[in-house]
């Protein structure tokens, strides 16, 4: 009875709410076999909205809530969210949306128990055109076309006991690959505190220069910002020390993002002699999206695969074209050392740069409609199956390392694809990276890494934002709430700024002083709580196998292709 109360509990009916705007119309009903049927009125959950009375219908979910989960519940049946019609129409009747929404389906029904697809689609767009009241959870129960929605309740309890176990594994796999780290960083001798501080700026001063650059086969204008170091802030007090031409750096943003969400990261290279090119890609920047919510443009779709790693093609071209034409250029750049860095999907760019290749049988498989999957990238990955499946040459040779972060490369470039990478790479993995889940995205990917000089750099608690500058007005377009934000940031710039340099220098200029730099005892040293900062550069499938133990439930196992299991 106990266990049927947890599950009849209000924290249960606030995830389902909290996960899905809009339940019902006069009645949500449930079925908890043996128990039988279960429902609530809309009418209770307005007037708790609105004025916090817990009436008689109410009162036998609330009872079983705490004082913190009502109050979160009331703030949610509270928040409006200021979409336009134009919008969800869009979203919800995209393929991708259109998925979604089947899938939500399956949870909630329509009165005669069918999938609620038309009716969840109906009452999104509709709430969204009320001026008066708006999108809210209540008014989407309002707009509902159906007097009752069914909440597939079996299946909820099994999609939320399915998620918390993968939630359990992945801390498990993460807590496991730190305690690796920890032990390998107890047999350094290294006394990092005599060394230089890679986190604080290099010698160098450096210039911003602007271009506009036109793709006219593609009919793609590139916005690019290049960062060139120019003089010295004191006198060189080494050999080595730079000077032009300079190595140059590469940075590929994400989606909805543009060239300002790593400024501080092209600031920091350029002061320690890099000089930086970070372009904007205009089908999936934050311009796009912001024309895409007003109406005025389509979602970003499966050939900004190929454009972004074409993009990067164009700009170095275009790069090489003026060393020889632009005085403020020439003899500025080292086209014979490029490195490039990207972040999530700027992270399946420069993986692509590198020579993954599209990996379409593994799309197949994993964007299956009638699939079901925790892997919110793949949202975004499966839109690569709009396009057709020929061998595109994505790769450049020109680029001779790459550091991607949050990347997202499971289904679009698969094992097949990852394992084509022969240059020096380090991934970047946040623990409480929900867009870009780390175990699927960066973790297991390693492993089929088979380049010697590889990187695993983990953050705790850092999340899929965590790397990227804080937002500006012009570039806000995905307004995201503080609990997916993260810890404050600072920590984690810092890791970025230190490790490119390292490893920059390290696999780019072949500077063995600073291979030091790339061991777990020096992010051992760097790291603060709570963004704790782990750094490897070996894990094997049969390692990987051991962590990831075979309890883990059918419909949120590991996809194809299969790890080969570990020896007994």
């Amino acid at each position: 009875m106990k266990k049927f109360l947890r599950y009849l509990g209000l924290g249960l009916l606030s995830t389902f709410l909290t996960a899905t705007p809009g339940l019902g119309a006069e009645r949500i009903s449930f079925y908890y076999p043996p128990f039988g049927e279960f429902s609530l009125s809309v009418d209770s959950l307005e007037t708790f909205a609105k004025v916090g009375k817990i009436d008689r219908d109410f009162s036998f979910y609330a009872s079983r809530a705490t004082p913190e989960q009502l109050a979160q519940l009331r703030d949610l049946l509270q928040q409006r969210f200021n979409v336009s019609p134009t919008l969800v129409s869009q979203v919800t009747y995209s393929p991708t949306g259109e998925q979604l929404v089947q899938q939500l389906g399956k949870l909630l029904l329509t009165e005669s128990r069918k999938n609620g697809f038309y009716a969840i689609r109906a009452s999104l767009i509709l709430a969204a055109a009320d001026d008066k009241e708006g999108l809210t959870v209540v008014n989407l129960l309002r707009k509902f076309p159906s007097n009752t929605i069914r909440v597939n309740f079996t299946e909820g309890l099994r999609i939320v006991d399915d998620l918390s176990q993968l939630i359990k594994k992945k801390d498990e796999v993460f807590a496991s690959l730190q305690k690796e780290a920890i032990a390998e960083a107890a047999n350094s001798t290294v006394d990092f505190s005599k060394q230089a501080d890679l986190r604080s700026p290099g010698k160098f001063r450096w210039q911003k220069k602007s271009l506009d650059l036109n793709d006219i086969s593609r009919n793609r204008r590139l916005p690019v910002d290049i960062y060139l170091p120019t003089t010295q802030n004191s006198e060189p007090t080494d050999k080595n020390s730079l000077s032009p031409p300079f190595p140059l750096i590469v940075i590929s943003h994400g989606l909805a993002s543009d060239r300002s969400t790593f400024v501080y990261l092209a600031e920091h290279l350029a002061s320690y002699g890099f000089a930086v090119a970070v372009l904007e890609h205009p089908g999936s920047n934050a311009q796009r999206i912001q024309q895409y919510f007003a109406g005025l443009a389509g979602p970003p779709d499966g050939t900004e695969f190929i454009n972004r790693p074409i993009d990067v093609k164009y700009l170095l071209n275009e790069l090489e074209r003026r060393d020889k034409t632009d005085p403020t250029l020439q003899g500025k750049l080292n086209f014979q050392q490029i490195g490039a860095i990207g972040q999530s999907f700027g992270g399946y760019t420069v993986l692509a740069l590198a020579g993954a290749k599209i990996n379409f049988e593994q799309l197949r498989q994993d964007c299956n409609p009638n699939n079901s999957s925790f892997n919110l990238s793949l949202v975004l990955q499966c839109q690569a199956t709009e396009l057709s499946a020929t061998n595109y040459e994505l790769q450049d040779d020109r680029i001779k390392v790459i550091m991607a972060i949050n990347p997202i490369d499971s289904s679009i470039l698969g094992e097949a694809g990852v394992s084509q990478i022969k240059i020096p790479i380090m991934l970047v993995a946040g623990s409480q990276d929900i867009f870009a889940p780390p175990v699927f995205e960066q973790i297991r990917p390693f492993t089929w890494l088979s380049d010697p000089n590889k990187y695993l750099a983990l953050i705790e608690n850092a999340t899929h934002f965590s790397a990227i500058a804080e937002p500006t007005s012009e570039n806000d377009v995905l307004p995201v709430p503080p609990a997916l934000l993260g810890p404050d940031r600072a920590p984690v710039y810092s890791y970025l700024n230190a490790l490119s340099v390292a490893f920059m220098e390290t696999h780019l200029l072949n500077r063995s002083e600073y291979r030091s730099y790339l061991q777990p005892s020096y992010a051992k040293f760097i790291s603060k709580e709570p963004l704790n900062l782990s750094l490897l550069q070996s894990l094997s499938v049969a390692q990987f196998n051991q962590i990831w133990s075979e309890s883990i439930p059918q419909s949120v196992k590991l996809p194809n292709p299969q790890l080969t299991p570990t020896p007994r």
